[in-house]
């Protein structure tokens, strides 16, 4: 019903979710910028390789990317629907759908929560905007690669929902390092910690998904040197995103802001290029600043 299907930016959120549809029978290509992880997907130029796709999807890190993507694919037919599923502004996104509705084409925004572990099981959950008819035509892929699937409504309705989503994912971030720095600088030990928030009210994805002290979760990035996951720098960029959400609309997030500052500043300072939950390495205060042995 696809024909074939493009997704473009191959990294740890875009590579699990193309093989979830290569699993599902899609006819599948996919380019990346990076000759390494378009091995055995693409060929020889982004233009090439999407020429026979009537869905381009794409998951790239920021909103000057998708611009660049969709413009220098949007006279190659009038046929074909844009699935953005990154995370990107509101008014990128609602202009690269006016563009690709004069052109003949269709454009959904539909970004996603649930991390590689969602991506790669096809549980992910997307926030959905666009027009009915253009949404209706990508609701199958979606439920190949999610379970929850929310059409908020007009395009930019999506990154608007997951500005908000990630917001929220931020504040509680910082909540869940603080508490287990904390935890740890009074000596508790941090496994049984971890068990009494897991069955308390202290519960959310990010102490269960993100545990940041290493070992207590094995599965965790901590556990794993911190490798993403999802990276500090892409946090940083999701709670500016919601920042500048603020700003627009004259609503004040006061712990929003102060989350995007110090995830900013982290990201900046170390690269970025850790999962988020390595925060805690900057949180966390060692024996000799305690003053204590």
């Amino acid at each position: 019903m696809h024909g074939r299907i493009c997704v473009i930016g191959l990294g740890t959120m875009g590579r699990p979710m193309a093989g979830r549809l290569g699993s599902a029978g899609c006819d599948l290509a996919g380019w990346d910028s990076d000759a390494e992880a378009r091995k055995g997907m693409a060929l020889a130029s982004l233009e090439e390789t999407a020429l026979e796709a009537g869905t381009v999807i794409t998951m790239l890190p920021d909103g000057e990317s998708v611009a660049s993507v969709v413009e220098s694919l949007l006279e190659q037919r009038d046929d074909r629907i844009f699935l953005d599923c990154s995370s990107i502004d509101v008014a990128t996104t609602r202009h690269l759908a006016e563009m690709a509705v004069a052109a003949g084409c269709g454009f959904v925004d539909a970004p996603v929560s649930g991390g590689p572990e969602g991506a790669r099981d096809g549980t992910l959950s997307f926030m959905v905007g666009g027009r009915s008819d253009h949404v209706a035509r990508v609701r199958p892929l979606l439920d190949i690669m999610g379970r929850r699937i929310v059409h908020f409504g007009e395009t930019g309705s999506g990154q608007a929902a997951k500005a908000c989503h990630n917001m929220i994912c931020g504040i509680t971030a910082m909540a869940v390092l603080e508490g287990f720095a904390l935890a740890e600088a009074l000596g508790l030990d941090p496994a049984k910690f971890y068990q009494l928030c897991a069955g308390a009210a202290a519960q959310c994805w990010t102490l269960e998904n993100r545990c940041p002290i290493p070992g207590v979760v094995p599965e965790a990035p901590a556990s794993n040197g911190y490798a993403p996951g999802f990276a500090a720098r892409l946090m940083a960029k999701d709670l500016r995103l919601a920042q500048a959400a603020s700003e627009a609309t004259g609503q004040p997030t006061p712990f929003g802001a102060e989350a995007a500052r110090a995830f900013s500043e982290f990201a900046e300072a170390n690269g970025g290029g850790l999962d988020f939950s390595s925060y805690y390495t900057k949180l966390r205060v060692q024996p000799d600043e305690t003053g204590n042995d």
